[in-house]
């Protein structure tokens, strides 16, 4: 996810229409007459959260899973990459503190893009940083 190249495990679940990713401190505010998202996300590392601000794109209701309420949630645009696939997605900012995985991949991202095979998993090996490259001094 950027920015910050923060690797978040994922879990793929083609029931879901839109993506989800783990967020706290959600607060909705306005600049220039233009409604933002002011949030934040638990580096993975246990280092510091990382604060992030997107313009609202839009908001969704979820169905909750075995009951008949539904949940509003306000969808951002981020860069997300999966694989070699690199994706500006619609992403709903939600409370995921319960599950194993802080970001779920939905057929928003899948959809003409990916095979997903339900007998694997975890078949993406973890990304290598890449080195930093010294100042030509």
């Amino acid at each position: 996810m950027e920015p910050g190249d923060v690797v978040l495990e994922a879990r793929i679940d083609t029931g879901a229409e839109t993506s989800s990713i783990h967020a706290e401190n959600i607060q909705l505010l306005e600049k220039d007459g233009t409604r933002w998202v002011r949030f934040s996300i638990p580096d993975p590392d246990g280092g510091e959260d990382i604060r992030l601000e997107r313009r609202l794109h839009r908001r969704i209701l979820i169905k909750q899973t075995g009951s008949d309420d539904y949940e509003r949630r306000y969808v951002v645009r981020l860069w997300i990459t999966l694989g070699d696939t690199r994706t500006w997605l619609d992403v709903s900012l939600s409370d995921r503190d319960d599950f194993e995985f802080p970001l779920l991949i939905g057929r928003n991202m899948l959809m003409d893009a990916f095979a997903v095979d339900v007998s694997q998993h975890h078949t993406l090996p973890k990304p290598v940083p890449e080195k930093p490259v010294k100042d030509a001094q």
